[in-house]
């Protein structure tokens, strides 16, 4: 009997221990995501200091996941970049399965995924966009561009709407209409660095709309030509982010709409300093200053946006 007892004692001492090594784990999980998130994405981890703790913890552990893909592509040559990508296509499945993970990074996005019924499919649509950046370097319309910008940045608008747990039909094409004019204003801010990787984002119909060669990005010239074409795009974005702010109603809590409008006006400041810049995006990296930033984020504060949107 004796015997029974301390055996059924060790037994729950052995559950209780590995429930506290796994949680322990996926903790830790999150932590690195964190560290990952402060470093890589300085403006996001900014105004996500202002999101509940757990629904924080979330964004980071799929924005670890996206910046581990999207380094895979940028740091290797093509055909170790897309061995990269088929690798982490297998860690998120790994993820959705049942089988035991040791990776404590995994286990947060595990966890995340799980929590809030984010769909498998939306991280397949980011690791394609992803891989089209290792077989694709020119794009002949807007059609194509937009495609691209959905599957890297307007799915993950769709993520964010599981994490602050939104109802998807209202408020989905204002997320990917979000996530699209952010990734354009990364592509205006970087038309230097990804020619210098071999990569021209704006269209071929674009580029001779405005009669801009290629041969003058590569001088880095910066004339009439160049900065109508900069001026057009940088409408049409700004024209994308207010459109996308009709729909900050659909979200759910105010320190959630806070954290989206926060973003939305970041990023298009980004715009404004390209402008301010005298379109000059090959000498000067446009970008918003700390403190500037932290203005921005006041401001909305003070206006209480995100009270009454």
């Amino acid at each position: 009997m004796q015997g029974e007892f301390t055996q059924t004692l060790f037994f729950d001492f052995g559950l209780f221990y590995c429930r506290i090594t796994f949680m322990k784990d996926v903790h830790l999980g999150f932590e690195e995501a964190r560290k990952i998130t402060r470093h890589f994405a300085k403006t996001f981890y900014l105004a996500s200091l202002f999101l509940p703790k757990k629904t924080r913890d979330a964004a980071y552990s799929v924005y670890a996941i996206c910046r581990i893909s999207d380094e895979s592509v940028d740091s290797f040559e093509s055909s170790l970049s897309s061995q990269n990508l088929d690798e982490i296509r297998q860690r998120i499945d790994s993820a959705y399965s049942k089988d035991a993970l040791k990776d404590k990074l995994l286990l947060s996005f595990r966890q995340t995924v799980d929590t809030y019924q984010i769909p498998k499919e939306y991280f397949y649509d980011l690791l394609d966009g992803m891989r089209m950046d290792l077989t694709k370097d020119r794009y002949n319309d807007c059609e194509e561009l937009n495609n691209y910008c959905y599957k890297v940045a307007g799915v993950i608008g769709l993520i964010m709407l599981k994490i602050f747990r939104c109802p998807d039909t209202p408020a989905k094409k204002f997320a990917i209409e979000l996530g699209i004019a952010m990734q354009m204003t990364n592509i205006l801010r970087d038309i230097d660095e990804d020619f210098r990787r071999g990569r021209i984002y704006i269209p071929a119909s674009c580029l001779d709309r405005f009669q801009v060669t290629e041969e003058e990005l590569a001088r880095r010239e910066v004339n009439a030509n160049f900065r109508r074409m900069l001026e057009y795009l940088i409408a049409k974005t700004k024209r994308g982010y207010r459109e996308a702010g009709a729909g900050v109603k659909f979200i759910r809590g105010f320190r959630q709409k806070l954290v989206v409008i926060a973003m939305k006006e970041m990023y298009s400041g980004i715009l404004d300093e390209i402008r301010n810049n005298n379109y000059d995006v090959f000498s000067r990296r446009a970008n918003v200053k700390f403190l500037n930033k932290w203005r921005i984020i006041l401001k909305i504060l003070l206006k209480g946006q995100y009270l009454c949107a």
